[in-house]
């Protein structure tokens, strides 16, 4: 589910909901995200909204990464505390 698939792609207002995520190689994210929190210092590999797989690396913690993600994946993922926001 893509809650924002009609809308320009922006920050402006402050998410509405929140999830905590625990990373999967199979299970997509309840929605594709408008951002993504990361509690721990890490790695992120997710699998953008576009279907493109990428590694954010060295991230610290308490980082806001303004992404549309529709999975957070497992493998490649080292960093914890992840919050999806939408």
């Amino acid at each position: 589910m893509d809650v924002f698939e009609d809308h320009a792609s922006s920050l402006v207002s402050p998410a509405r909901d929140a999830q905590a995520v625990t990373p999967s190689d199979t299970l997509a994210l309840d929605a594709v995200t408008r951002g993504v929190y990361v509690g721990q210092t890490g790695a992120l590999s997710v699998q953008m909204a576009g279907g493109q797989v990428v590694v954010f690396q060295n991230l610290p913690t308490g980082s806001l990464l303004p992404i549309r993600a529709s999975h957070i994946r497992a493998t490649g993922t080292t960093a914890t505390g992840l919050v999806a926001l939408w």
